[in-house]
């Protein structure tokens, strides 16, 4: 099982904060970028979905939404802003064909690193052929908690570029930047957008 219960229990604390924190320049355009390359009404995993802040644009660009978060204050955020989010974790995605893209921005990374190969063999597995991953990491090595408590695995560009050609994608896009987290620190992060292998 990859949810850990104490970094849940951080975003079950901290629910109301987090969903206060207005998406980042970067990810807007990351999102707009994501989205460009998914045909009309695709069918999109939101593999994290938090409070629904990204899920709900998605929803509005027309495609067909399946939101998903392990933490169930989240998951209440979301549905009320009326999606149609299910409490659930990286070990329940099962699908075979069944989306045309999965955005899981910042969410794999609190997963512990040996789960990676099959969370992503999985979500390779849920994409159509030809589909596309979009990916939120933290730059670094290790694994560790962060001032909150917060689970990481953290991860190199070429890690990341290597665990997802592994699972049979091909990265299109990598952006490295900085942003203040929850935490209140200034981290380092990567955006990886790959295709799955057809």
């Amino acid at each position: 099982m990859s949810a850990d219960l104490q970094t849940l229990g951080v975003y079950a604390t901290e629910a109301a904060r987090y969903a206060g924190l207005a998406p980042t320049r970067r990810e807007e355009v990351s999102l707009s970028a994501f989205l460009a390359r998914l045909p009309v009404g695709a069918r999109i995993l939101d593999l994290g979905c938090g409070p629904g802040h990204q899920a709900l644009r998605m929803q509005a660009a027309g495609c067909r939404v399946t939101a998903w978060d392990a933490c169930p204050e989240f998951v209440a955020a979301a549905r009320g802003k009326g999606l149609p989010a299910e409490e659930r974790s990286f070990d329940d995605l099962d699908a075979v064909a069944g989306f045309d893209g999965v955005w899981a921005s910042f969410s794999l990374l609190h997963a512990p690193r040996i789960d990676l190969p099959r969370h992503l063999a999985a979500i390779a597995r849920a994409l159509v052929p030809g589909g596309w991953l979009f990916l939120g990491m933290k730059l670094g090595e290790g694994e560790g908690r962060d001032g909150l408590g917060r689970f990481y695995t953290y991860v190199s560009a070429a890690e990341l570029g290597n665990l997802v050609r592994a699972a049979g994608f091909t990265p299109v896009e990598t952006v490295e930047d900085k942003a203040r987290g929850l935490a209140g620190t200034v981290d380092p992060f990567i955006l990886m957008t790959c295709r799955q292998d057809a």
